[in-house]
């Protein structure tokens, strides 16, 4: 169904540009015929989609929702243990402002 609404949408963009460039009332009404054609096959598949998704559901059960916001937080990863190695750094000693203009 959904490739029938595709080729309707084709014909239907076709028959716009048609009845734009030869200014042909007949065509556009085509055009307009082809995109509610359209529209409706693709309402009427959404709702065969949802109920045949809703029978496949057991009753009695809670519903799911299909998409969630934040997948559940699992337990972090503890972090790798490792050794640390220590670094010396020496100090200067404050050199006066007289010791530098030497």
């Amino acid at each position: 169904m959904l490739i029938v609404a595709l080729v309707l949408a084709v014909i239907g963009l076709a028959a716009l540009v048609t009845a734009v460039v030869t200014s042909n009332e007949l065509i556009a009404w085509v055009c307009i015929a082809a995109s509610v054609i359209g529209v409706v096959l693709l309402i009427v598949d959404a709702v065969r989609d949802r109920s045949r998704n809703n029978a496949d559901e057991p009753e009695g059960e809670p519903v799911a929702e299909e998409y969630e916001d934040y997948p559940e937080e699992s337990e972090p990863e503890p972090e790798p243990e490792y050794e640390a190695e220590t670094t010396v750094v020496e100090q200067a000693d404050d050199v006066s402002s007289d010791d530098r203009n030497r």
